[in-house]
């Protein structure tokens, strides 16, 4: 696993606080509107669900890492410039794991617009009485605004191709699935261990310290 999937799932595991505020009301009705079948039934939805939420992020992801590296053709750039990019969204993530800076979530405003046109193709699947019917909510639910979610997107706009794009959003929503399929006293302790002053600010000092390194390196080829 290549050092920018290992970031991206650890933005996804601690960012996943984040989530829970902005999906656990999601989960909860969910959760409800389930019909009243066998716990193996429940949690094969519950994992369709979460499969169509990846799909709908390693799609994006791809987009925008071809995206970016076809502007970058275009423009006769150097895909240098785009990891330099890379860099500077790693520490400002790091500073919103750390819990020092909240900017990311002034992107979800931007969201909202997206959201309300995604929002009607989501109802037409209720309830949620089919396989199906659970991957196609999971594949709405990708869609629901979120800073951390459209910084990472930015991160793999700068990472160079679509595969590495694609790859870097699976990753993350793969950290977040801890917190969106813990529940009861296991979800508790979880959500307790990560938000530990000394969790949140180690992890952003990782992120913080391979964002620097990432910055550095690109300087160092743009100079040399």
């Amino acid at each position: 696993m290549t050092p920018d999937l290992l970031a991206a799932l650890l933005i996804g595991f601690l960012g996943s606080s984040h989530c829970l505020v902005m999906c656990g009301g999601i989960v909860a009705a969910l959760q409800l509107a389930l019909p009243q079948r066998s716990f193996s039934w429940k949690l094969t939805m519950q994992l369709l669900l979460s499969l169509g939420r990846l799909t709908t992020y390693a799609l994006l992801g791809g987009l925008v890492g071809y995206f970016g590296m076809q502007a970058m053709a275009l423009a006769g750039v150097s895909l240098i410039w785009l990891r330099l990019v890379a860099g500077l969204l790693l520490l400002l993530m790091a500073l919103y794991i750390a819990r020092l800076w909240f900017g990311l979530t002034l992107l979800e405003r931007g969201g909202q617009h997206l959201w309300a046109l995604i929002r009607p193709l989501s109802q037409k699947v209720m309830p949620l009485d089919s396989l199906p019917k659970a991957y196609l909510y999971g594949l709405c639910w990708g869609w629901l605004p979120c800073g951390l979610v459209y910084s990472t997107l930015g991160w793999s706009l700068a990472s160079g191709s679509a595969g590495q794009g694609a790859l870097i959003m699976l990753f993350f929503g793969l950290g977040t699935l801890p917190a969106l399929l813990t529940f009861g006293s296991l979800a508790s302790n979880l959500s307790k261990f990560k938000n530990k002053p000394l969790v949140r600010y180690s992890a952003a000092c990782i992120l913080a310290i391979y964002g620097i390194y990432t910055i550095y390196l690109a300087l160092k080829r743009l100079v040399f």
